[in-house]
């Protein structure tokens, strides 16, 4: 059996497909590269879904930063002198907030306004989720429809691969929609998630609510049941959209056993001087993710080493 890495982008307008797909499948070779890696050997291909909200990419050869169609992050390969921020503070600072959102979130009943509360951070933060969670719009071909059943196409392409699926940002919103609730059957090796809101209160609301449960100390939202080894959860803690680092404690194991496994990571996106921790061109060479990577692509479905993978990078490295 083969494998595939299926990605799923985020939040935002984006460029073209190509350009995007290029840009994330370098990122990875350049993560490969550094933990001493040079060799990709597994299928690609990017779950686009930018166009269905957006008439227009943005555009590599617009250099006019007021014209819409700007792209000012572009991808750029990691910055040689990246030192990362120290993180104990602001850790303690995110677990305590963590405990407080687990509060309102765990509380059976809520309290009076949470749902206008919900909507309202929704509205102002997250056009995009806005609009995939437009209630009046809810039904057969909403953007919502099309965004999950483009993801359901391409997994179905590679039911007979071992997939690993990873979505950055609101694609793990996407990712996991598709696999706990549009497709709970199917089944996929890895779930990898960077950069995730699926630890805010206002996505598991949003979650549980379509899936008819009522969340709580004793009911909590689980791995989707078609992750059959492992689900990898990969945040920075200078993203404001993963805030909630820890998926571990906010997540219950599927019926196979397979609960989120949480790393904190340095995003060292930077252009211009300007640092993005939550660009996904940053998540993607980490070398924590790297690491993941190569795990899969090294290793059968038994578990055991691809012996013919590991002689090719010893020979790269030796001659090259």
């Amino acid at each position: 059996m083969s494998k595939v890495v299926i990605a799923i982008h985020g939040l935002g307008n984006k460029p073209d497909k190509d350009t995007l797909e290029y840009w994330w499948l370098t990122s990875i070779k350049e993560g490969l590269k550094g933990i001493g890696q040079y060799i990709f050997p597994a299928g690609f291909e990017m779950v686009y879904w930018a166009d269905i909200l957006y008439e227009k990419p943005l555009d590599i050869a617009i250099n006019d930063k007021d014209n819409p169609l700007y792209l000012e992050e572009k991808y750029t390969p990691a910055p040689v002198n990246y030192k990362p921020s120290p993180h104990s503070l602001r850790k303690k600072v995110l677990d305590v907030l963590e405990k407080q959102m687990d509060k309102v979130l765990l509380n059976g009943d809520h309290f009076p306004g949470f749902d206008q509360i919900t909507e309202m951070i929704i509205h102002k933060y997250f056009r995009d989720l806005e609009i995939y969670y437009d209630k009046t719009s809810a039904g057969k071909d909403t953007p919502r429809d099309l965004i999950r059943n483009r993801l359901y196409k391409v997994l179905q392409k590679y039911k007979k691969h071992e997939i690993m699926l990873i979505g950055h940002s609101m694609g793990s919103i996407v990712a996991y929609d598709v696999l706990s609730i549009l497709k709970p059957e199917i089944n996929i090796s890895t779930l990898v998630t960077m950069g995730s809101p699926l630890g805010l209160p206002v996505v598991m609301n949003k979650i549980s609510a379509e899936l008819g449960l009522k969340i709580n100390e004793t009911n909590k939202l689980t791995t989707p049941p078609g992750v059959l080894n492992n689900w990898f959860n990969f945040s920075d803690l200078e993203d404001k959209v993963a805030m909630n680092y820890n998926l571990a404690d906010d997540y219950d194991p599927s019926p196979r056993g397979v609960s989120p496994r949480d790393f904190i990571v340095n995003n060292n996106y930077t252009i211009n001087e300007v640092n993005n921790p939550h660009k996904s061109y940053g998540y993607l060479r980490t070398p924590e993710f790297a690491n993941v990577l190569c795990n899969f692509l090294m290793t059968n479905k038994s578990g055991k080493p691809k012996w013919l993978y590991s002689l090719y990078n010893k020979v790269y490295r030796r001659f090259f």
